[in-house]
Formats: structure tokens, C-alpha cells, sequence
């Protein structure tokens, strides 16, 4: 089993060489610091809203390094964040109106690459949501019998589950590195291999020397930490993946996934999978939940411990493919503020703005906050800059060891709740509804 090397996705579609770094100081009319879909989705609609915006992404790898070329290719219309506190700034129909957003987002980026020729494995396939326990299926409420869960795909020990058509699967590289090609097909350029350590009102400083821009955009989503004066903004949260050897046909028909919808369940420590187009199952979930210091990982290399703790997990949800071989494992970060909600900026006084946060559900959101900060940075009051991640502040994580010492706390707990209602507790597990409460979600 290969184990880091970026992710599988990028494995299988070949490494990309960083090229045109930054050649001393330059002069541009957008700077975007963060070559992932965020970024590269924002400069993909400025210059199509205006040709002649000069617009140019900072990014320290490769298009695509991050979280963007490594996640579990669910385009879904899952909200990036909380209900409650969207709800709080803007009402039941400002959350109404994020989440008909999102889902029309969905169909957004379908039809983009269909249109412009991103050949990602794209299926609108759905979302199936299972529940495992009592707890679980009060949680869910889902609409789905277990019976009707099994004919779908049969999920050891479902109890219930709830379907969602609105979420297609993609290959995430495949995705990513599309998108980046219209970017440079559209005029704006890529720097690669171009670190920022630092931006300010008018400037990015890097490693190769300073872009000057009347606009400068942060999207750095899980690596916003290592920005000068970012460290506690948003907390960079490991995810890690594995990816099975290709299943026969025989181990399909166990399973039963004769479908390409997606698959999670309810758990307070999550999975989620996909049944990738060339028939693997690729699962993740939580390992390390975060590092000290917000440090983030070393070219996608996760633990050994994670390794079978996801293994456990895909035998505990299929336990035919017990002793099943996996080709790869991976992790990546994904940025969480302290509310756990993904916010959308633009200060026109400092030219300076940022958006992110996603907590896991960025795959959509990217796009949706692209077109969000094209509206904003070309002066457009649209319905896109009045929804209620637009604008949204939260306070920043505690300092170490505070960060580390309560991340870890909170997800042994999220854990010790699973243990109880996997054991037989009929409602939500009081731990869980405390972790919640102090972790802000």
C-alpha cells in the first residue's frame, strides 16, 4: 500500500510539474493567494466577467496540492457549516436561500464541465445517509427503511437511511486540474512553486518576491495557518482516505453498490466513501484530528493507526471485504473557524479578502464562494453577496496548548459517544451534545 505521495487522485493522473513561478516583483489587478478550487474557481469568473482583469493565483505547490486534489469527490449541497449560525445572522430563509444556492451550485459545476470538457467521472448519482443505531436514525430521520437502505447498497447493520439527489461523484484531480486549465485558457496565470508568507493591503510577499495587487484575495481554506498572522484563524483539521484494490465482480455483488451514489452515515465521527469509476472503494474519516501548532502534514502521509482505524471502518460497514487489499492512504486539511462556518469577505476600503472555512464540505461551497467574490470585488449587489455566509466574522481558536489539548478532548469524546450508542443507547449520547456546545458547531 502506498501511503502519501499527494492522494491517489493525483496518483492516478500523473504528479503535475509547478510551473511559471513568480520572477521577482510584479504588478497584476487581482492577486489570489491558494492554487485550489477556491481561488482558481474566483479567477476563472473574473476573467470571464471581465477579460481584461489582470488576475493572478499565488500557490506554493501545484494547482490543485491541497485539499481541492485530495477530498472524497462528494459534490454535494451539504450546508459548509451551521445552521444555527447562519440562522442567527440571517433568518430560516437566509439558511433557505444558502442552501437552494449550493444545490444549484451542483448543477453549476456539472454543467461547467460538461461544457468546457473537464473529463472528471462526473455521475449525479446522490447522497445515501445511513443510519447504524437507534440514536443514529433519530438524528437522520431519514425516509428510508432498512430494507430499502439494503436494495441501494447493503450496508452492515443499517437501520435507516435518507437519499439526496442533489451531490454527483468526481475524481477530484480529474476535477481540479480542469478547472485550472480553463483558468490559464481564460488569461489569468498560476504561479506554482510561489510560497506567500505574508499579505498586507496592496501586496502578497513570497518567497519570490512581492505581487502588488489593488485586490488581494486569501484562499488558502486548511493552510491558512501558515500565513504570517493567520495561525489561529482557522484550524487546519486532518482527513484521511484509503482506497481499495479494484473489487471483483463477485465482491460487488456482496456488496451490493451497483450504483455511483455516494455513501456516509450518521455518526459523530464520521465516514464518508465513493464507489470510484474504475471500481475501488475509496473511504475516509477522521485520524489525527490536528497536529500541534496547526502544522499540517507532509505530502499527504497519514499514520499507520489511521490506516486500520479506516480498514476497521470499511469491514465494519462490509464485513465480506474483510482481508480486502488497499492500494493507498492519504490525508489532507480543511480549514474550520471556531463557529465551525464557512464565511465570504470583501473590505472595498483595503482591497483585501478571503473566503473558506468550510469544514469538510468545500467541494461545492468552493465554487458558490468564487462567484461570490467576483460579485463582491467588481461592486455587485447580487443575490449571492446577501447570503448569509457574506460577510460573516468569528473569533479566532485559543493559543496552544489550549488548540491542541481541546481538539483532541472533543473527539474523544465525539468517539466515547459513538462507543455508547453503538452499544445500545436509544437517543443522542449526552457527550456528543456537550462536545457540541463547546466546540461551537
Amino acid at each position: 500500500m502506498r501511503n502519501g505521495g499527494v492522494s491517489f487522485w493525483w496518483q492516478q493522473v500523473g504528479l503535475p510539474s509547478p510551473g511559471d513561478r513568480l520572477d521577482g516583483d510584479a504588478t497584476c489587478d487581482v492577486a489570489i493567494v491558494g492554487g485550489g478550487l477556491t481561488g482558481l474557481w474566483t479567477a476563472y469568473y473574473l476573467r470571464e466577467a471581465d477579460p481584461t482583469l489582470d488576475v493572478r493565483v499565488v500557490e506554493a505547490e501545484f494547482a490543485g496540492f491541497g485539499a481541492s486534489g485530495r477530498n472524497g469527490g462528494w459534490l454535494s449541497a451539504e450546508l459548509a457549516g451551521s445552521a444555527r449560525t447562519y440562522e442567527r445572522a440571517a433568518g430560516r430563509a437566509g439558511v433557505d436561500r444558502l442552501r437552494a444556492a449550493l444545490r444549484a451550485t451542483v448543477d453549476e459545476v456539472v454543467a461547467v464541465a460538461a461544457r468546457e470538457g473537464i473529463e472528471a467521472d462526473v455521475v449525479r448519482s446522490g447522497v445515501l445517509t445511513v443510519a447504524r443505531s437507534e440514536a443514529q436514525r433519530q438524528r437522520l430521520g431519514g425516509e428510508l427503511t432498512a430494507q430499502q437502505v439494503t436494495d441501494r447498497i447493503r450496508v452492515a447493520g443499517a437501520v435507516s437511511g435518507h437519499f439526496d439527489a442533489d451531490c454527483a461523484r468526481v475524481h477530484p484531480a480529474k476535477l481540479v486540474s480542469g478547472v485550472a486549465r480553463l483558468v490559464r485558457e481564460r488569461g489569468a496565470r498560476i504561479h506554482e512553486d510561489t510560497r506567500a508568507v505574508r499579505i498586507e493591503p496592496g501586496a502578497v510577499v513570497t518567497e519570490r518576491g512581492t505581487l502588488r495587487a489593488p485586490v488581494v484575495l486569501r484562499c488558502l481554506e486548511g493552510f491558512t495557518a501558515g500565513l504570517a498572522g493567520h495561525r489561529r484563524d482557522w484550524l487546519p483539521m486532518n482527513s484521511a482516505i484509503v482506497v481499495t484494490e479494484p473489487l471483483t465482480p463477485a465482491q460487488w455483488d456482496v456488496v451490493g453498490w451497483g450504483g455511483e451514489e455516494l455513501l456516509g452515515d450518521e455518526a459523530h465521527a464520521y465516514c464518508y466513501a465513493q464507489r470510484t469509476a474504475d471500481g475501488r472503494i475509496a473511504l475516509g474519516g477522521r485520524g489525527v484530528p490536528y497536529r500541534f501548532g496547526s502544522r499540517t502534514d507532509v505530502d499527504g502521509r497519514t499514520q499507520d493507526w489511521t490506516v486500520e482505524s479506516l480498514r476497521s471502518t470499511l469491514t465494519s460497514l462490509f464485513p465480506s471485504l474483510r482481508g480486502v487489499g488497499l492500494a493507498h492512504a492519504w490525508c489532507g486539511v480543511l480549514g474550520v473557524p471556531r463557529d465551525w462556518s464557512a464565511s465570504v469577505a470583501y473590505d472595498p476600503a483595503t482591497g483585501l479578502g478571503h473566503a473558506g472555512g468550510y469544514v469538510g464540505s468545500g467541494l461545492t461551497a468552493t465554487n458558490l464562494a468564487g462567484r461570490t467574490l467576483r460579485d463582491l470585488v467588481l461592486g455587485r449587489d447580487t443575490d449571492l453577496t446577501r447570503l448569509p455566509w457574506t460577510g460573516h466574522r468569528v473569533r479566532r481558536w485559543e493559543p496552544e496548548p489550549l488548540r491542541w489539548a481541546g481538539v483532541h478532548a472533543l473527539y474523544g469524546l465525539y468517539r466515547a459517544a459513538d462507543r455508547r450508542e453503538d452499544a445500545g443507547l436509544s437517543r443522542t449520547s449526552r457527550i456528543a451534545v456537550v462536545a457540541d456546545r463547546v466546540a461551537g458547531r
